[in-house]
């Protein structure tokens, strides 16, 4: 059994992929909405952001398409073992304010 979590971006959702999903014995779930949190992959751009965009004023796209290639070519890999504790699962569940 295959099971493939997504966000709720329109095309995740839309009636081509659920037939195909269905069609293929592959089960969708959908994150709740407005949730990155929950998504790992959003915790790794706003870490790429940190690390390549934020307060950087780039005069081309080539420039910044570029450092972000760099980021994944060169910083990647070397920050990679302290991003293990950023982009996890383990959630803490707080109370809700009264």
């Amino acid at each position: 059994m295959i099971h493939i979590i997504l966000d709720q971006a329109g095309y995740n959702k839309s009636a081509e992929v659920r037939k195909h999903a269905f069609e293929l014995g592959i089960h969708l779930h959908y994150l709740p909405a407005y949730s990155p949190n929950l998504n790992s992959i959003e915790r790794l751009w706003k870490v790429m952001n940190e690390k390549t965009r934020n307060n950087v004023f780039f005069k081309t796209a080539k420039e910044f398409k570029s450092r972000i290639r760099k980021f994944i070519d060169e910083d990647l890999p070397e920050i990679l073992p302290s991003l293990r504790s950023r982009i996890t699962d383990k959630f803490h569940i707080k109370k809700a304010a009264n």
